[in-house]
C-alpha cells in the first residue's frame, strides 16, 4: 500500500478523539461513541444546525467554524469523561475540598472545571505562542547590542512557536492517558480514510489504512503557526516601530506588538482554514507539500489503534455519513 492513500472521494466528515471514545461530525448529523467501564459502546447522536452565511463565506468562515468546533469539542470531551467513568475513583475518599466542590456545584462540577481548564489553556497558549517568542527576541536583540537583527524577528519568533508546539506534542505523547487518546485519534483518521476509499466500514478494512490525514487539527495548528510567520513578516508591527513612532519603552512596545498579533489571529486562522480545505480536497504536488509538515507531526498525535477503538470510530461515523442529496464536498 502506498504511504498516502488515494481516496475515491473527499468527504466533509471529520472528528475528534475523546476520552475512551470519538466524536464525528457530518453534514447534518453528529455522533459520539464512548467505551464505558462495562465494555459497551455508548452512542449519542444529535442534529447539526444548517450553517449560516458567515460559516460558508471564504476567509470569514474559518474563524467561526474554528470557534464552533472548539466549543463542540470541549462539550463532548466533558461528556466522554462522564460516560467513560474517567473521573471515577472508588478507592479513595474524597477530600474536604472535593466534597465542598460537589456540594457547591453538584452536576455542573465537571462543566465548571472544564471551563476553568479551557480558560487556563487558552491563557497558557497565548503566553507560550505570543508573549514568550516576542520577549525572547527582545532579549536576543538586547544582547546583540548595536547589531540590528529586527529583519529576522518574525522568522525567529515563528521558529520558537513551532519548536514549542513540537515539544508540547512530544511531551504529551509520553503520557499514558494522552497516548490512549492519541490511539483513538488514529482510529478516527483510519475510519475516515476507509470511508473516503469507498470501502465497507469493518474493523479489518479500517486497520489497513494509514493513520495520518491532511485535514487533521494537528496539521491545522501547524498551518496557523506557519501562516503567522508570513503575515507578521508582511505587516509592519515590529516593536522598534512603536519605539520610534510613539516613543514607547521596550516593554510597552513589545506589549503593543503582542496586542497586534492577537488582533491578527482571526485573519491568520481564516487564511489557514482555506489552505487546509485545499489540502483536504485536492491531491497534487502542491497540496502534498503543504500537508507534509502536519502529516509528520501526526506521528506524535496519532498512534495505532486496537480493534475496540476502531469499533468506537465506526460506531461514531456511521450516523454521520451523508444522506442522499446532501452536499458532501469538502
Amino acid at each position: 500500500m502506498s504511504k498516502r492513500e488515494k481516496p475515491v472521494k473527499r468527504t466533509t466528515v471529520g472528528g475528534q478523539a475523546l476520552i475512551e471514545g470519538i466524536m464525528m461530525l457530518g453534514v447534518s448529523r453528529g455522533a459520539m461513541a464512548v467505551r464505558t467501564k462495562s465494555g459497551e459502546i455508548d452512542l449519542e447522536e444529535w442534529d447539526i444546525p444548517e450553517k449560516k452565511w458567515y460559516q460558508k463565506c471564504p476567509f470569514i468562515r474559518g474563524i467561526f467554524n474554528f470557534v464552533s468546533q472548539l466549543k463542540t469539542g470541549m462539550t463532548y470531551m466533558n461528556k466522554s469523561m462522564e460516560k467513560s467513568g474517567y473521573l471515577d475513583d472508588d478507592d479513595e475518599e474524597p477530600s474536604r475540598f472535593e466534597k465542598w466542590l460537589n456540594d457547591k456545584f453538584g452536576d455542573k462540577l465537571i462543566s465548571v472545571i472544564s471551563f476553568i481548564g479551557g480558560f487556563l489553556g487558552i491563557a497558557l497558549a497565548l503566553v507560550l505562542f505570543i508573549f514568550v517568542p516576542t520577549w525572547a527576541f527582545t532579549g536576543i536583540q538586547t544582547l546583540a547590542g548595536e547589531t540590528d537583527i529586527s529583519a529576522f524577528r518574525s522568522l525567529f519568533e515563528g521558529v520558537i512557536k513551532i519548536g514549542i508546539y513540537i515539544l508540547y506534542l512530544w511531551l504529551t505523547s509520553l503520557m499514558k492517558d494522552i497516548r490512549r487518546t492519541y490511539e483513538y485519534h488514529g482510529a478516527e483518521h483510519k475510519t475516515i480514510a476507509a470511508y473516503e476509499a469507498g470501502e465497507e466500514l469493518t474493523v479489518e478494512n479500517v486497520k489497513k489504512h494509514i493513520r495520518f490525514h491532511p485535514r487533521c487539527g494537528t496539521s491545522f495548528i501547524f498551518l496557523v503557526l506557519a501562516v503567522s510567520i508570513l503575515v507578521t513578516s508582511v505587516v509592519p508591527i515590529n516593536s522598534e516601530y512603536f519605539i520610534q513612532w510613539l516613543g514607547a519603552s521596550k516593554f510597552i512596545a513589545d506589549l503593543l506588538r503582542v496586542v497586534c498579533k492577537v488582533l491578527l489571529l482571526p485573519f491568520i486562522v481564516g487564511i489557514s482554514y482555506e489552505i487546509i480545505r485545499l489540502a483536504g480536497r485536492y491531491d497534487n504536488i502542491l497540496t502534498r507539500i503543504i500537508s507534509a509538515p502536519g502529516l509528520a507531526m501526526q506521528r506524535l498525535t496519532t498512534k495505532e489503534p486496537d480493534s475496540g477503538q476502531i469499533e468506537c470510530a465506526i460506531a461514531a461515523i456511521t450516523p454521520c455519513l451523508p444522506k442522499e442529496g446532501e452536499d458532501d464536498k469538502w
